[in-house]
């Protein structure tokens, strides 16, 4: 599923407009994306948990020619899924 047909979804879900799902989607992506940026993890109970980690830098291979790089530290988002989420995708 791509963007457009998860606001179609939302529009027909919710009764709205695909104009207006399409703002309440990117509203909630910019939510999310700020508060991760801020450091803060975002919670959805029933969904999941969106959260940043720290990767540190470490050393890593080549493996085209064997040569040993040094890699970065950054930080990365994780999704943990929710119970709920969980078990609905396991039926």
């Amino acid at each position: 599923m791509n963007k457009s047909e998860l606001v179609k979804k939302i529009a027909d879900a919710a009764g709205l407009t695909a104009a207006d799902a399409k703002k309440a989607l990117d509203a909630t992506t910019c939510a999310i994306k700020e508060a991760l940026v801020a450091g803060e993890k975002v919670q959805l109970v029933g969904f999941g948990t969106f959260a940043t980690k720290e990767r540190p830098a470490r050393q890593g291979v080549n493996p085209a020619n064997g040569k040993k790089i040094q890699i970065a530290a950054k930080t990365v988002v994780k999704f943990n899924a929710g119970s709920e989420f969980e078990e609905a995708v396991n039926k």
